[in-house]
């Protein structure tokens, strides 16, 4: 899996620095399958940290947007596919579609300087929806829309730290046995998203 990657809406090559179980890449269409007890998370009481989780990394443009349909085998707890956005493992963004404790559907996102700031979002009426980062210069923001057209700002915050970040795809299963989260409709252009509020 050491081998470059292209997709062909993603600008230059892909890269697992993080191997998944097992993956499958068809024209615009990635699927990956994350094994057991795989997380990226640092606990602001410091009584857990992991960053294990796959990890299909490229280098963004300086100002750019990534969305993509998300679709997740959702089976335990916490079990997610994510977009990230990593420097290293105390720096780092995470807006994931994640399986509550309440087994619900959720759009999540992790805030992580040293410590993780975990945030719980919208909960999401099925096992897909779509998922979009898009960096403004300075700053970051998160958006998820359940039909690829209307877009709720989940997370707006600042680049800091996260100036050389890669754009990854990942899935993660830290409390199952594994997890699959199928990425699809990929579109990534290097435009200035012009109104984070109602991502247009």
């Amino acid at each position: 899996m050491s081998d470059p990657m292209l997709l062909p809406t993603i600008p230059g090559q892909l890269t697992w620095s993080v191997p998944p179980m097992a993956y499958e890449l068809a024209g615009n269409r990635l699927k990956i399958e994350a094994g057991a007890q795989t997380d990226l998370f640092n606990d602001p009481r410091g009584e857990y940290t992991q960053a294990n989780s796959s990890r299909l990394s490229f280098a963004p443009d300086d100002v750019f947007t990534i969305q993509a349909k998300v679709q997740v085998d959702f089976q335990a707890t916490y079990d997610a596919g994510a977009f990230i956005l990593f420097a290293d493992e105390n720096h780092w963004a995470k807006l994931a579609f994640e399986f509550s404790p309440q087994r619900e559907p959720m759009i999540v996102t992790v805030i992580t300087r040293e410590v993780s700031d975990d945030c719980n979002s919208i909960v999401i009426d099925g096992n897909e929806v779509y998922l979009r980062v898009a960096k403004l210069g300075q700053a970051y923001a998160f958006h998820a829309s359940v039909d690829g057209r209307s877009w709720q700002l989940i997370r707006y915050f600042s680049a800091n730290n996260l100036e050389n970040a890669t754009v990854n795809f990942s899935s993660q299963s830290p409390t199952g046995g594994g997890c699959t989260a199928v990425f699809s409709e990929i579109v990534y252009t290097a435009v200035l998203l012009e109104n984070i509020r109602n991502g247009t």
